[in-house]
């Protein structure tokens, strides 16, 4: 009879640790964290490709050096409720640097939270794990334009590829025999 008796003692404590458990599961949890990610890919590219570039994050910190073409993944959250904005700079001797910002907002799993996560997924789990943000853009394509040719205190002369200038400079060229 004692054995029956710690028998069933231990299996009540057994499915009281798993009901604990699994409630502490559902409730602890959040929706975006649940089915969304704090990091996310960007694929970069530039016509002409090559060019170098350099990604800062909005406290000025370089977080990537490469050249085009590239992907990378790029974290959506800059802190505790803090989205990420990102600084992206393209340099190519020959051409204009160019610079171009990434941003992030709020991701729709975040709103979720009303009815499935409650208030501690929607004030602590999220924004502490940056979850409730997405990155706004997923492809950065920029075109890169020659710079200006010469200056008059310093005049030069380029030859320049006709795939490789401003189309509305095209409307000025004159075809030489």
């Amino acid at each position: 009879m004692y054995n029956k008796i710690k028998n069933i003692s231990m299996k009540l404590k057994f499915l009281k640790v798993t009901t604990i458990l699994m409630a502490s599961i559902f409730l602890f949890s959040s929706c975006a964290t649940i089915f969304t990610k704090t990091t996310y890919p960007l694929a970069v590219n530039t016509e002409p490709s090559g060019a170098k570039v350099v990604i800062t994050n909005k406290k000025g910190i370089e977080v990537f050096r490469g050249e085009t073409p590239t992907s990378l993944k790029l974290k959506s959250s800059n802190g505790f409720f803090s989205k990420a904005e990102y600084s992206l700079k393209f340099t190519l001797p020959g051409y204009k640097e160019k610079t171009v910002t990434v941003s992030s907002s709020i991701d729709g799993w975040y709103w979720a939270n009303i009815l499935l996560g409650g208030v501690i997924g929607m004030l602590i789990v999220d924004p502490a794990t940056g979850a409730m943000w997405k990155l706004d853009k997923e492809h950065i394509n920029e075109t890169l334009y020659p710079s200006s040719i010469g200056s008059i205190d310093n005049p030069e002369l380029r030859i320049l590829d006709i795939n490789n200038i401003p189309a509305d400079w095209k409307e000025y060229l004159v075809k030489l025999n």
